[in-house]
């Protein structure tokens, strides 16, 4: 029995369309940066995770808006207007064909000056755009997906710039995220520096207790813009919602649990390491009306 060969993966570098960078729409493959780029070496880097359904781009602003406070916070200043950016990813993602696409601004600082201070240094910014599906195979969704604990913590505020969306502090993610996809693990949750639940490696995460949602207070992480979203479409519904810090003793204790994100979007969990949980009514109806209100955005 011949089994079929799983389709090539195309990388990233070699992709076919079109990137917006530096205010201009270049073809996929001249979108380049040279190696001694500071952003690529002391990681001054911040970016955005953004979905389009049916050619629009759900919460842009907003995530535009969370770009420029992101470096902010890491002491840059983007070289660009909020509304420019917010055109110029409509017309990169025009120009990429429209329709369901995932959106990744990013801005980084150039190759001027290559140590640890890098005042002078240019800040770059690009758009790419590209067709890319659920992070999670949607028939499977409401069997809920496996969790990994992660052995790495999310720092300290007093230690990180945790409320940026910085390219640097996704270093551990990256680091836990392989290690449960080793265990077999579709990804991990990840503690605060205090050993508190805190979220997933790029999702947000919330539990259900007697009819009530709970998630952990965004103090030492990012306040998702898919979290948001679905804590109002929650209220809307009349379900409570308690934001609250979470010890890792009370998980036996919850109904349901499920993760959020521009790319998880709502994904119910089954399994968090040693800890069951039966995805149910409220992870279902979250999901539903979660794709409902990014349909009619």
């Amino acid at each position: 029995m011949s089994t079929a060969a799983a389709p090539a993966v195309i990388p990233f570098d070699k992709r076919e369309g079109y990137i917006w960078m530096n205010g201009e729409l270049l073809p996929w493959v001249d979108a380049k940066v040279h190696v001694l780029t500071h952003g690529l070496h002391y990681g001054s880097s911040v970016f955005e995770g953004e979905r389009a359904y049916k050619g629009k781009v759900y919460k842009s602003r907003e995530h535009t808006e969370r770009l420029f406070k992101s470096a902010e916070i890491m002491d840059f200043e983007i070289p660009y207007t909020v509304d420019e950016i917010e055109a110029a990813k409509m017309a990169v993602l025009e120009k990429n064909g429209g329709g369901d696409q995932y959106i990744r601004p990013v801005a980084f600082r150039g190759s001027e000056m290559m140590a640890v201070s890098a005042q002078h240094n240019k800040i770059h910014v690009a758009i790419a755009t590209w067709n890319w599906p659920s992070m999670f195979d949607p028939a499977a969704k409401m069997k809920g997906i496996r969790l990994d604990i992660a052995e790495y913590r999310r720092p300290d505020p007093a230690c990180a710039p945790v409320h940026a969306k910085a390219a640097g502090l996704y270093m551990i993610c990256t680091i836990s995220k392989h290690r449960a996809e080793k265990r077999g693990y579709a990804d991990a949750m990840m503690l605060d520096w205090q050993g508190r639940v805190a979220e997933c490696t790029g999702a947000n995460i919330f539990f259900t207790k007697d009819g009530a949602i709970h998630t952990p207070k965004a103090d030492c992480f990012l306040d998702g813009i898919t979290r948001r979203s679905v804590i109002d479409l929650a209220k809307r519904r009349g379900m409570d919602v308690i934001e609250r810090r979470i010890l890792p003793d009370e998980l036996p204790s919850f109904n349901e649990c499920f993760i959020t994100g521009s790319a998880a979007e709502v994904t119910p969990v089954a399994e968090i390491g040693p800890y069951r949980f039966t995805p149910g009514n409220i992870s279902r109806v979250l999901m539903e009306d979660y794709v409902a209100e990014v349909g009619a955005n």
